[in-house]
């Protein structure tokens, strides 16, 4: 059974590139552009992983973590971040990796899913 994930970035070429590199890497991928749409797929869809970016429009990175966090059955689910500013990343333990999405984002996600063993 294949692993799922689901990727939330406001960015269709970052969302593409992250679905890309998860199916490439035998996830099952559902995306979204941005927390409202996510919460919705979540409603449905219990993935392994979450890859969400941290600035997007009608619900950000911060306030779906946030929610996610509070559902019993999410709880656990491990969440890397994207993010463009290094000084915006999450200072708090609410997420298993930072990514930045300045620099070699294929690289960061290898070293993210040994990080977190999936």
């Amino acid at each position: 059974m294949p692993r799922l994930a689901l990727v939330v970035d406001d960015s269709m070429l970052i969302r593409h590139t992250v679905c890309r590199f998860l199916e490439e890497r035998g996830f099952s991928v559902e995306s979204a552009s941005h927390g409202l749409d996510a919460l919705n797929i979540l409603e449905r869809f219990r993935p392994d992983l979450i890859v969400t970016d941290l600035q997007m429009p009608r619900m950000d990175g911060g306030e779906l973590i946030r929610t996610v966090r509070t559902r019993p059955q999410l709880a656990a689910v491990p969440i890397i971040v994207l993010t463009a500013q290094k000084d915006s990343a999450p200072q708090n333990h609410q997420v298993a990796y930072v990514i930045y999405k300045d620099i070699g984002i294929v690289e960061q996600l290898d070293a993210a899913l040994a990080a977190i063993h999936l």
